[in-house]
């Protein structure tokens, strides 16, 4: 009974090991591998954290985007340092991200991160956005024009009221 149980098992895992995996994308355990290194990097700094070393992170993850997400990534920071300076920038599954008091509030998600055909600028559920039943929580983003600039300084200030 026990070689029948045997024979069983191994033509189980057989048949496991030749199809493939429906589970998370190259792309996602990229993204899963780098947030556990910026957890790691984060209990490293511990009490001397600050915004700089957040800062220099994500203009470091910005500098490796390719155009036009680059653009279009620098952009997105100018406007929400200035429309939320309170909050703070670090990254986030490798992405830029700003947070108000470790909580993401919002991030910048490039084109090429998941092999997208837009780029994402995104809220977290700690942003204050609610509007009624229903809300946008998410945009994609081909370009920035002035219009979708000062909607996106809006939205920002908005998330952190």
């Amino acid at each position: 009974m026990s070689s029948k149980k045997d024979t069983q098992k191994s033509a189980r895992s057989t048949a496991a090991t030749n199809t493939k995996s429906k589970g998370f994308t190259d792309e996602e355990r990229a993204a899963m591998k780098e947030r556990a290194q910026e957890l790691k990097a984060e209990a490293r700094r511990g009490q001397r954290a600050d915004q700089a070393d957040g800062e220099s992170d994500v203009l470091a993850k910005i500098a490796e985007m390719p155009e036009p997400d680059r653009a279009m990534a620098k952009r997105l920071h100018a406007i929400i340092k200035t429309s939320a300076p309170a909050l703070s920038p670090k990254t986030w599954y490798g992405m830029p991200a700003y947070a108000k008091d470790g909580k993401v509030i919002c991030f910048f998600q490039s084109a090429q991160k998941f092999k997208s055909r837009y780029a994402t600028f995104g809220f977290s559920d700690k942003a204050n956005l609610d509007e009624g039943a229903m809300w946008p929580t998410s945009f994609a983003l081909k370009q920035l024009t002035a219009a979708e600039e000062a909607r996106i300084g809006a939205l920002v200030k908005k998330a952190v009221s």
